[in-house]
């Protein structure tokens, strides 16, 4: 199994960047898939997740509408869309693969959850 992080750079405060993963080697419709982060110093924090057919997602406090997760069965990828970018949202992005199963903010939003994760892209916000 493989997950592919790509999409991450520099980009200024207020700008927008989309983050892709693509994922190999498992069936991808039978996953939950989510996003993490991790900054400098600090633990690793759930950005949000996808229901397995694209339906529901939840989302970390701090998203705040700013970020959107979509994802294409057909392509094996997931996508997170992040508008209104700032300095504190630097980190490296991580995408995360879990089975399937009771899709709730409390089921998705730790890292137990995924069996299968990325090597991660770096998002810088400059100021």
């Amino acid at each position: 199994v493989q997950l592919v992080e790509s999409g991450g750079g520099l980009v200024q405060a207020g700008g927008s960047l989309r983050l892709s993963c693509t994922a190999s080697g498992l069936t991808f419709s039978m996953y939950v898939m989510g996003w993490f982060r991790q900054a400098p110093g600090k633990e690793r924090e759930f950005v949000g997740a996808i229901s397995w057919n694209g339906d529901s997602q939840y989302y970390g406090d701090f998203v705040k509408g700013r970020f959107t997760i979509s994802r294409d069965n057909t392509k094996n990828t997931m996508y997170v869309q992040m508008n209104s970018l700032k300095p504190e949202d630097t980190a490296v992005y991580y995408c995360a693969a879990g089975l399937r199963g009771k899709f709730t903010g409390a089921m998705v939003n730790t890292t137990t959850k995924y069996t299968y994760w990325g090597q991660g892209t770096q998002v810088t916000v400059s100021s």
